[in-house]
């Protein structure tokens, strides 16, 4: 034995790629060998992607992208939820040319017409890029998104303008999707599960914009609005862009006078039109000098 493998601090155990390396370079194949069951369990997809292994897989995708967070030096985040389908200004015209009949040229304008938010979210996503805030070595409000197009688009683009990293949390759906290329690619995660995607946009979040969107947008944002009415979750600043968007499509007062919130709950959010109301919001809630 050399006096290097003599040493205590050294390992006893193979770690678990040399143990799969070893596994690939066996000498004889046999039935057994040959067979699924001798295949290690962490190598074993078809093992991996049984019913019984979905409490594994949920700590997996939690672990994951836990872990190359935090390896990235990623402290918070600044969230930004939005409609996948509102069109970028560059894509106007493209988009008003699918409106083949009234109905749909309608629907068409008035998509359109939220097209101003995607320049918002760009330029929110930019000023907190640019302040680039760094506390106890870790990078603050890092710019996340669902890391798929329109208003999550918008984000990931701005903070990629202002030389900054930025956050794609995608998921697998039925149809075609994939990140959009501003998302920093080292920092581009992909969800099976809406939980766990969820609760990444919200473990790190220090601040949330919720821009004009459908289901998914309703989802996260009144996940977010339960989690902090209810103490689950300590109050940040959530910025709702849009107010005659959402008092079209939710009437809050009337929840409130119906009972089924209180008053001050609808004071949980923060109505703003711009980016840099948005962000100064973010500034006094924090006490911030950028």
């Amino acid at each position: 034995m050399t006096d290097e493998e003599k040493k205590l601090t050294n390992r006893r155990f193979y770690k678990a790629g040399e143990e799969a390396s070893f596994a690939d370079a066996k000498l004889n194949t046999t039935p057994q060998t040959e067979s699924p069951s001798y295949l290690l369990a962490f190598r074993d997809t078809d093992f991996l992607l049984r019913e019984e292994l979905r409490p594994v897989r949920f700590q997996l995708e939690l672990l994951k992208t836990e872990m190359l967070m935090e390896e990235a030096e990623i402290g918070s985040t600044l969230v930004v939820y939005g409609s996948a389908r509102i069109p970028s200004p560059e894509h106007v015209e493209a988009v008003r040319a699918t409106a083949t009949t009234p109905e749909r040229a309608k629907v068409v304008e008035s998509l359109i017409a939220k097209s101003k938010y995607y320049e918002e979210a760009r330029k929110l996503a930019h000023i907190a890029s640019t302040c680039a805030i760094v506390e106890k070595g870790m990078r603050q409000f890092v710019v996340c998104s669902g890391g798929g197009p329109s208003i999550m688009e918008a984000a990931n683009r701005g903070a990629m303008e202002a030389g900054a990293d930025s956050i794609g949390l995608n998921i697998v759906l039925p149809h075609e999707q994939a990140p959009n290329p501003y998302v920093t690619p080292d920092l581009s995660f992909q969800f099976h599960y809406f939980a766990l995607r969820k609760m990444h946009f919200l473990l790190r979040a220090r601040a949330v914009a919720v821009f004009p969107g459908g289901f998914g947008t309703f989802d996260e944002f009144f996940e977010l609005l339960t989690l902090i009415q209810t103490g689950k979750m300590q109050p940040i600043p959530i910025l709702l862009f849009g107010r005659d968007y959402w008092n079209r499509v939710i009437n809050f007062q009337a929840l409130a006078e119906e009972g089924v919130i209180n008053e001050n709950d609808t004071a949980l959010f923060h109505w703003v039109e711009t980016a840099e109301d948005g962000w100064q919001k973010i500034v006094e809630f924090y006490d911030l000098e950028c």
